[in-house]
């Protein structure tokens, strides 16, 4: 045997030995998948169809997407309990600093009494269709990558289209399952009017704050209920007192029992995005640039906000969202950077692609097919990794800086009503105004002047200091005025921001926005370097096209060989489609000689209060109650306490977050909330023996609810016997 058979072969045996004895990475079950699954076996004490039917009602019916969380219905009146920090953005909108709902909590004691979620909808899975045969048709003859991934985005858009003439009363969306492999059409029906319920205290549903983010143990009550109303026909409506609360097709019963340790449970939720079928370089990638670069940034914006925040309450108010979003990524994404370099995933991707590619060049019909296939990836990511820097900065740009925002949309709506006859102008204006305020009101709402100031100074020094072929043009042709960077930066800064109007939400909506001639005539500094950035945008184009095109094709060649070498299909990646995974309450050995028991209770929580650190303060109630044993049906007799939270191995990631975790005859007794920090990875890789998931125990949402918010009417509308 020569050399390069031997070599060959190694590699083949190195790589069935990993795959054949590896437990199963994929454990988010599309809808279509589900019936291929053995819940039975697993612990389900219900029919599998009682999970999802296709021809009837099922579990599957009680779940619905949330401002891009999960909920769940719990009454025939559309009640839905979610997470706490899925309500966030829509009770901060609802605070005030007279109505401090954000910090103080909420309860509805009547339906008069809630309160509009604002941006909220809710979002109901009504049917899918695989319509692979019918997107890829579409690009058979087609090998031009920009124009076959132009042609692919043209066909998903189109049989939206045509399902919603169809049907109306739904929102059509084509997923990509395997990207540049498998689609499906989802068909939703979209609920417009939503409203808060009840929300518990701040200190109740964010306890242990940033702290305890993706952290383990964990005592945090996050959970919130809110309700789904429709017009009086039955039809989904806007935000009017005349509606009605929505009755869903099906709601879950909830066990103010809980559970034991190793009782079976399972999920069905909306997960966001998962890549565990991506090469080496994808995960290179997101290690040596996309992490880093992306959490350094947002700890910047976050201590920035952070400080200009002291200076009232209604700034405090107005940048709590943002800095929680921005908070929970950035922790995230250091997460996700230490379980990389931690399992060192960028190697053992390394070794499997060497596998597959030896698999690749083994076979003479698949080495025809595929031959070119992993060096084709490499020189691509050259390519990416080559523009990362820059990269990374145009997509953050205006979200870093809402003025800039607030610039680019004004910069489109004037191009688009240039582009109009002259006699279609002022029609075109008053046809979309309306919208273009709606989206800018958006963006004022956590607008600053001296947050965007610093930010946008922080982006600007930064770019400037990018290799010669990674520029950026508004930039260096401020940068060149003078000798000085950083002179020149400052200057520029403190003169657009000084001058522009669009700093005035007020002269924006009633001056600039008046007519199309106004819109047409106003111009400023901030408008200007906002074109400027626009246009480079413009001019890389066609570019990140080709690029995306060919990464399209080349990912689902990938997914397809790998497939072919390991001789199984892979449960796709997440993509914000209904999912099921299923596990077992169980705890953890995150490092040597250390293990994490699955239940914390609320001995914890006075436990973290004492170190003295501010956000683990709570209210005083819950130490009365427990000191005097107060917990009525919702004690664990085990713990001699209430459990606040539980882990279990589920295989969950964004998207998850208000998932309903339920037992083994479909009841509800848990809310997903977050992962443990050595679980962060998921989104790469997922492992038994380090993957957990946290959720907040229906027995801790219960006793809240009863004996500190005095909500038993919740309690009574949900079935609760106490």
């Amino acid at each position: 045997m020569n050399k390069k058979s031997l070599l060959i072969t190694l590699l083949l045996c190195t790589a069935i030995g990993q795959f054949a004895y590896r437990a199963p990475e994929e454990g988010m079950f599309p809808l279509s998948e589900i019936h291929k699954v053995d819940l039975k076996k697993a612990g389900l004490k219900i029919d599998q169809n009682e999970v999802y039917n296709p021809n009837g009602i099922s579990l599957v019916d009680a779940l619905v997407n949330v401002g891009g969380c999960t909920g769940s219905f719990v009454s025939n009146e559309g009640l839905i309990i979610t997470n706490h920090h899925c309500a966030f953005s829509a009770v901060q909108l609802a605070s005030t600093p007279e109505h401090d709902y954000l910090n103080n909590g909420f309860v509805a004691k009547s339906h008069e009494e809630e309160i509009e979620a604002k941006g909220l909808t809710c979002r109901i899975t009504d049917s899918y269709e695989d319509v692979s045969d019918k997107v890829l048709g579409t690009v058979a003859n087609i090998s031009d990558p920009a124009t076959r991934l132009q042609l692919i985005n043209n066909a998903m858009k189109n049989l939206a289209l045509e399902a919603e003439k169809k049907d109306p009363g739904i929102k059509a969306e084509v997923s990509e399952m395997f990207i540049g492999k498998s689609y499906v059409l989802f068909k939703y029906k979209t609920i417009q009017d939503v409203r808060l319920v009840y929300v518990p205290d701040r200190r109740i549903g964010e306890f242990g704050g940033e702290t305890d983010n993706w952290v383990w143990p964990r005592h945090t009550g996050d959970y919130s209920f809110m309700r789904a109303y429709v017009a009086k026909d039955g039809s989904p409506a806007k935000y009017s007192k005349d509606n009605v609360p929505y009755t869903p097709k099906k709601f879950l019963k909830v066990n103010a029992k809980g559970t034991n340790e190793e009782d079976f449970v399972f999920i069905l939720g909306y997960p966001g995005k998962t890549f565990r079928h991506r090469p080496a370089q994808f995960i290179n990638y997101q290690q040596q640039f996309l992490l880093p670069y992306v959490s350094q940034l947002y700890d910047f914006q976050n201590s920035t906000m952070e400080s200009v925040g002291k200076k009232d309450k209604a700034t405090e108010l107005k940048l709590a969202t943002r800095i929680k979003r921005n908070a929970n990524v950035m922790k995230n994404y250091r997460g996700k950077l230490k379980g990389i370099k931690g399992i060192d995933l960028v190697a053992q991707k390394k070794q499997e692609d060497a596998a597959l590619a030896a698999f690749i060049n083994s076979n003479v019909e698949v080495k025809a097919q595929y031959g070119n296939l992993m060096n084709d990836i490499d020189q691509l990511y050259q390519q990416i990794n080559g523009d990362a820097n820059r990269d990374l900065w145009l997509g953050q740009i205006y979200t870093s800086t809402s003025l800039l925002n607030v610039a680019k949309q004004l910069n489109a709506f004037k191009s688009d009503l240039e582009a109009q006859p002259n006699a279609q102008k002022e029609n075109y204006f008053n046809s979309n105004i309306a919208k273009l305020k709606q989206s800018l009101n958006t963006v004022y709402e956590a607008y600053d002047i001296d947050v965007d100031r610093r930010i946008l100074k922080k982006m600007m020094m930064d770019a400037s200091a990018f290799s010669a072929n990674q520029r950026v043009s508004a930039v260096d042709k401020i940068t060149n005025r003078g000798a000085n960077n950083e002179t020149m930066v400052n200057d520029f800064i403190n003169d657009a921001f000084g001058l522009s109007r669009l700093k005035d939400q007020n002269y924006v909506f009633n001056n600039i926005l008046k007519s199309a001639k106004s819109v047409n005539d106003y111009n400023d500094g901030i408008l200007l370097f906002e074109k400027g950035i626009a246009e480079q945008i413009a001019a890389l184009k066609p570019e990140k096209d080709r690029r995306d095109g060919v990464l399209n094709k080349l990912m689902g060649d990938y997914v397809n060989v790998k497939e072919k070498f390991m001789k199984k299909d892979f449960i796709p990646d997440a993509n914000s489609t209904l999912r099921l995974t299923y596990g077992h309450v169980r705890g953890y050995s995150p490092a040597d000689a250390s293990y994490m028991a699955p239940y914390t209770t609320i001995k914890g929580i006075l436990e973290k209060g004492a170190t003295g650190n501010p956000e683990f303060n709570y209210p005083q109630q819950i130490r009365s109650l427990w000191e005097a044993k107060d917990f009525g049906p919702f004690v664990k007799k085990e713990l001699n306490d209430v459990p606040v939270a539980f882990l279990y191995n589920m295989d969950t990631t964004g998207g998850n977050s208000g998932s309903p975790i339920m037992n083994a005859y479909g009841e509800l007794i848990g809310v997903n909330f977050d992962r443990a920090y050595e679980a962060t990875i998921n989104d790469y890789a997922w492992n038994e023996s380090y993957s957990r998931s946290i959720g907040v125990d229906i027995r801790y949402v219960l006793w809240v609810a009863q004996k500190i918010d005095h909500a038993d009417f919740l309690l009574k509308e949900m079935g609760v016997k106490l």
